[in-house]
């Protein structure tokens, strides 16, 4: 049965075996190792055994300690596109991991945007079979969610989950296609080998990857622990594992019933029951669950930084409310996890979905409140970039098919920021749309300025001007219209019937558009000239920029 299957595998991993060595599970054939960094090589073996591990000319042993748990840490690596054996021995036992290059290593996390494959993406039919990048390399994590922190991931039968793969057409499909094109553009600038830890899963929320101290510390989230809690508290009063196994067959077994008699009547059969809905509350999606089981058993991991898509799941009902912290808690608390305050962070803003209604609907969706979080996240943190994606979505669907733009967008920002690679004239390279900075009112006009060399050549995409709207003094929004002036890179907003405007908004809408963009084609970040309450449909409180309120 499904459901005995996954106790199983449960009770498989909470299970350390301290006496047999072994090497953390992230280390496989063909992996990527970071330059220019320590690079730690970690593990289990018998308590006070010496293991050794070699790479190239260098040789490295560390002791176990009483719990078994040893780590070996090999000096700066230069980069390099040659196959090498990394090799560990703890004894006579040793393991051997063919193929390991060096280059630059990049998590990518966040929730099924990031998790969504190459062979999902629009241009599958002819980017799988035309990869040929062997030097691109990637791991896709399993998923696995804990109320503790975990030293290691599970690895299974399955050949595409913790096992590092290259990116040629035998293997790429399953690759992060946000990840595949961010790597693609990086190995042509740099020429050096890159590696993707794909640690996303769908319909997680910014919670589930912050630490429970940090959860903790914020108010919002005090249903969310309540609920984890009382349903943990109840399947163990139920009978934990056995109980759950229990009360899954005797579901199959009225299931077995009521689907023949359906049958016999002619009549639609009853859906299945799901074997997942019976387990336990402590291996599903709950507050720090990811980051316990998905960040943890890689913390040791050099890397070069992150790459983090995430949002949808907390632009539903009330989960809005605790994102003004939790997301910012992502980027500090993976920093801690991973032991560098300076980890540079790509974060990328949420596109839209879904259909836009009325002009209150558009003005107070969930979704403006999770962009504007995530833009002033960004201008808050230091060493973070902000990729806009909504003018990626051709269609209603929360999965946007064009996964190209996003990755490329990614990568600018990586080379011209962590990189600080330069154009061949010698100047930065662009990677920000236009970033409002102020606004001055002209009549029955608006002056929209923006942050300095952002908005150079700023232009309309084929002269529309979609996506604006302006109100007066009594907060009521419309449509508007807007002219560039591409030589001083402002913009002209107005609305003829509106003689005393007060603020614009530029792309709020649960489904976005606009063109606005300067010469580079990088669109503008939506943005508002005012701080207005706005309270989102299907939920309670309204939303105040910085912190949520109850009401």
């Amino acid at each position: 049965m499904r459901i005995a299957t996954l106790l199983l595998t449960v009770l498989a991993l909470s299970v350390t075996q301290a006496a047999e060595f072994r090497v953390a599970n992230v280390f496989s054939d063909h992996m990527v190792l970071q330059r220019d960094q320590p690079v730690r090589v970690w593990g289990w073996a018998e308590g006070e055994s010496k293991v050794s591990v070699e790479f190239g000319d260098q040789q490295a042993i560390a002791t176990a300690d009483a719990m078994g748990r040893w780590l070996v840490t090999l000096k700066s690596l230069d980069a390099s596109s040659d196959g090498r054996v990394l090799t560990v021995r703890c004894g006579e036992e040793t393991q051997e991991f063919d193929d390991v290059v060096v280059g630059d290593v990049w998590i990518c996390g966040g929730q099924s945007n990031m998790e969504w494959t190459l062979r999902g993406s629009r241009d599958a039919d002819l980017e799988v079979q035309s990869a040929d990048t062997p030097q691109i390399r990637f791991i896709r994590l399993p998923k696995v969610a804990r109320a503790t922190p975990q030293d290691d991931f599970p690895l299974t039968n399955d050949m595409k989950l913790g096992r590092w793969q290259r990116c040629i057409p035998e293997e790429v499909e399953n690759c992060t296609a946000v990840g595949y094109y961010f790597a693609r553009r990086i190995h042509r600038r740099l020429r050096v080998p890159v590696g993707l830890i794909d640690n996303s899963w769908g319909g997680t929320m910014a919670q589930h990857w912050a630490t429970t101290e940090t959860l903790r510390g914020i108010p919002e989230m005090g249903t969310y622990f309540e609920a984890f809690e009382t349903a943990r508290r109840e399947w163990n009063r139920l009978g934990g594992e056995e109980g759950a196994a229990r009360r899954y067959a005797e579901a199959m077994a009225k299931w077995e019933v009521a689907r023949k008699k359906a049958e016999a009547d002619g009549q639609r059969i009853p859906g299945r029951p799901n074997g997942d809905s019976f387990g336990n509350p402590a291996h599903k999606r709950q507050p720090a669950g990811m980051i316990n089981g998905c960040l943890m058993p890689i913390r040791n991991c050099s890397l070069k930084g992150v790459l983090f898509y995430q949002g949808e799941n907390n632009s539903f009902g009330t989960s809005w409310k605790p994102f003004y912290k939790s997301y910012p808690a992502v980027v500090s608390d993976w920093r801690k996890v991973l032991g560098r305050d300076d980890l540079p962070f790509g974060l990328v803003q949420i596109a839209g979905w879904s259909n836009r209604r009325s002009m209150t609907y558009d003005m107070n969706h969930h979704t403006n409140v999770i962009r504007e979080i995530q833009f002033d996240t960004w201008q808050k943190t230091p060493d973070t970039g902000l990729i806009v994606t909504f003018d990626t979505n051709s269609s209603q669907s929360i999965h946007p098919g064009r996964k190209l733009p996003v990755g490329e967008r990614l990568a600018r920002w990586a080379l011209a920021e962590v990189y600080d690679v330069k154009d061949p004239s010698g100047r930065d390279i662009a990677w920000k749309g236009p970033v409002y900075e102020s606004m001055e009112i002209e009549g029955n006009k608006v002056r929209i300025r923006f942050e300095k060399g952002t908005a150079d050549g700023l232009v309309l995409d084929q002269d529309v001007d979609v996506g604006f709207c302006i109100a007066g003094e009594d907060k009521e929004f419309h449509h508007a219209h807007a002219r560039t002036d591409g030589r001083s890179g402002e913009l002209l907003v107005w609305h003829d019937e509106i003689e005393s405007p007060v603020a614009v908004r530029y792309g709020f809408s649960n489904l976005p558009t606009g063109g606005l963009m300067n010469r580079r084609e990088l669109p503008a970040y939506p943005f508002r000239t005012d701080n207005w309450l706005m309270t989102p449909h299907q939920s309670t409180g309204s939303y105040l920029r910085g912190h949520a309120t109850q009401e």
